[in-house]
């Protein structure tokens, strides 16, 4: 089979993600991956296509560079905030002498977005549309697997139909055109997402899967294999940025950076973490340096994040299927990364909890280490859907990996060789729940340049207490060289008297 290359591109609140795959039959080769900070990006949606071209620009002409090819087209994801759903139903008749077929799935769910009235048709659009059940004359609440292969006259579908911004989508439209590359195909990421960290006997059981985004958060509920609730709030991982800066009166990038090294919630578990301070140093020696204690900057994190899941906890009620919820709830994207974040969440809401890593099962990644991270979880949902919707090749050129040769890229797009970085596996077996990060050190490896620049220092309070006492110290020191100067030095007032007195006694001499 003919090789093709598939190229996706995450549109997030705080990142933009670009990834290329190879595909070649049922193989997927992951070979670049790359991330840069979003411009015109709000709650998941472009408002200003101008500024969002400024980082993609960048991002595809840096991967055209390494892989010698040009990039002519690409997937995206929609909007994930401010769609509603509806139900809808869809009928058709059919040759009673042949089989259903998943072709007369597909024309059905295109008649049941196409007939689909719009109350605002000059401002909305259709995102999506997901099957609840099907019926023929004879039987009723069927899933796919099951009407798939049944003889009938009729089929009846109902639905579940995502309706979304119009202006959205166009402000998309805009973006790319303006880069002259297309948009072969736009998904519903809830849908994409849920393939890439979902198992099987998870969407069976029922799971509740929360994206804990940058500009928004959703949940997307499953059960008996389809998806039941959507929903999401414009609130995310930049919410919990912008609690930081304002509660510190720093930047959004220092605020950033401190969250992404000792970023946690649960304060009264932190253990160890608890007791740093991090000291955040001011290049105006007049201002004094910020003393910020790593258990309070965790209550900070931890009344924000509690607020946005229990906007989801809420979702989930509301859908009906919160006793249905055996395996739980599964949290991905970039929030999730937040120490104790998945424990705080099973202490919320009393289910089990764990971290939507990508399937490692899926593609090859040797030396990608950046997909394997759950920020990555949509680009590689978005992969797997374009290769099974058949996308054609995205790309003219030869890439730099040939037949036969690993060679993945990793998160600042240097290539590396599958001998360099060979701990593989995007993630722990499908299926077996991935355990919350232990409290840790900093990430200094995640944040080099927050550590080098010297804008913030980690420290105990042993340490401060220490450079407090030195500080008393050399004030002391610097007093009694003070007080010692001024004792040597004359008075100059009665210097100046004794100057006048004697000279009057000198003139009174020469009279």
């Amino acid at each position: 089979m003919d090789e093709k290359h598939i190229v996706a591109i995450d549109l997030g609140s705080y990142k933009v993600a670009l990834t290329v795959a190879r595909i070649n039959g049922d193989d997927i080769q992951v070979i670049y991956y790359k991330e840069a900070p979003s411009e015109g990006i709000r709650n998941s949606y472009v408002f200003n296509s101008m500024k969002v071209t400024k980082p993609l620009e960048t991002l595809i002409r840096d991967a055209e560079k390494e892989l010698n090819i040009k990039i002519t087209q690409v997937v995206v994801g929609m909007p994930k905030y401010n769609v509603h759903q509806v139900t809808s139903k869809a009928r058709m008749p059919l040759n009673d002498e042949e089989c259903i077929n998943e072709g007369d799935i597909n024309t059905l769910k295109t008649a049941a977005l196409e007939s689909y009235p719009l109350d605002k048709p000059d401002k909305e659009v259709l995102f999506g549309a997901v099957a609840q059940s099907f019926s023929t004359e004879e039987d009723f609440q069927l899933v796919e697997n099951d009407i798939i292969g049944m003889p009938s006259d009729v089929l009846e579908g109902n639905f579940k139909i995502f309706i979304g911004k119009k202006s959205a989508l166009h402000a998309l439209d805009v973006a790319f055109n303006n880069l002259k590359i297309g948009i072969v195909k736009k998904y519903f990421t809830p849908e994409v997402l849920a393939k890439a960290v979902l198992t099987p006997a998870e969407m069976d059981n029922g799971v509740a899967l929360i994206d804990f985004g940058g500009g928004a958060t959703s949940v997307s509920i499953y059960y008996g294999s389809i998806m039941r609730h959507y929903a999401a709030i414009p609130f995310g991982g930049i919410s919990v940025t912008t609690d930081i800066r304002n509660e510190c009166m720093i930047t959004d990038t220092l605020a950033e950076n401190i969250k992404l090294a000792f970023g946690a919630c649960m304060p009264d578990k932190l253990q160890t973490l608890s007791e740093k301070i991090i000291q955040i140093n001011n290049a105006n020696e007049a201002v004094p340096n910020k003393q910020l204690p790593v258990k309070y900057l965790s209550e900070i994190i931890t009344y924000r994040v509690k607020e946005i899941v229990e906007a989801m906890l809420y979702e989930i009620e509301q859908s009906g299927f919160a006793d249905n919820l055996r395996s739980g709830i599964v949290v991905t994207g970039g929030g999730a990364n937040l120490t104790n974040c998945a424990n705080y969440i099973k202490e919320l809401s009393g289910y089990n909890v764990r971290h939507g890593y990508p399937k490692h099962q899926l593609v090859s990644h040797l030396g990608c280490d950046a997909i394997r991270e759950t920020n990555a979880a949509v680009s590689l949902g978005l992969i797997l859907a374009a290769k099974t919707d058949r996308i054609p090749d995205c790309v003219l050129g030869e890439t730099m990996v040939s037949v036969g040769e690993t060679v993945t890229f990793g998160k600042n797009g240097a290539a590396c060789s599958g001998e360099e970085n060979r701990d593989g596996g995007i993630a722990p077996e499908a299926g077996v729940p991935e355990q919350d990060r232990e409290d840790r050190e900093p990430i200094q490896e995640a944040n080099p340049e927050l550590f080098a620049k010297g804008e913030i220092e980690q420290k105990s309070q042993e340490e401060l207490d220490e450079e407090k006492e030195q500080k008393k110290k050399e004030k002391a020191e610097e007093k009694k060289r003070r007080d010692e100067e001024k004792k040597k030095k004359p008075n100059v007032i009665w210097t100046n008297i004794d100057k006048f007195y004697r000279k009057l006694f000198e003139d009174d001499n020469e009279v």
